[in-house]
């Protein structure tokens, strides 16, 4: 007969945490595995450093597990420390060049549409992830967390022009990708 698995509440979860339980830890991290994985690899190379950041963020969860408040989402709680973790990792590591003014380069959007519709999500985030680190933060913090560029400067201790200009830097280099992806694919068509 197979053994039926049980489903923990988050609550049972966070009292088992706050016991030291490893079972329970066990089954927490489990829980909210994959959406912290996926948000720590936005921001890291490789599988390795999204895998080092994750757990040691959820070190950092386990250790203050205790001042979780149940008026929110333990999921977002989660998020939240993960997220500050990864900007702590990301600010002890990297050295912003700092660009006092935004540059008067006009940096044009991407032409053919077809291109940009054509790829796929996977696509899309292998490119963000050959970016810069520095900018690649910024522009996730930008394009997909949603920050505005004074929250960027804030958060990572740079100048708003500085936050523009690695949004922008960004959009260029995916635009450049996303043109020679183009060109790669139509050389493989016309070979054909």
């Amino acid at each position: 007969m197979a053994k039926l698995s049980v489903a923990y509440t988050d609550d049972e979860l966070l009292k088992g945490c706050i016991n030291n339980d490893r079972v329970y830890q066990q089954k927490f991290y489990q829980r909210f595995y994959g959406k912290m994985m996926s948000l720590c690899s936005r921001y890291t190379n490789n599988r390795e450093d999204a895998m080092e950041l994750l757990n040691s963020g959820f070190m950092k969860v386990f250790l203050n597990v205790k001042s979780f408040k149940s008026d929110g989402s333990l999921e977002g709680w989660i998020r939240k420390i993960i997220f500050n973790h990864i900007l702590e990792n990301h600010r002890g590591n990297i050295r912003y060049k700092e660009i006092m003014t935004y540059p008067d380069k006009d940096f044009d959007t991407v032409e053919n549409k077809d291109v940009v519709s054509d790829l796929q999500a996977g696509d899309i985030i292998r490119m963000i992830g050959l970016l810069p680190p520095s900018s690649r933060m910024v522009f996730n913090l930008f394009a997909i967390e949603g920050y505005s560029h004074d929250e960027i400067s804030k958060l990572l201790k740079i100048s708003t022009g500085t936050s523009k200009w690695h949004v922008a830097f960004a959009r260029e280099k995916l635009k450049k990708m996303i043109l020679e992806e183009d060109k790669i694919e139509n050389s493989y068509i016309n070979a054909r």
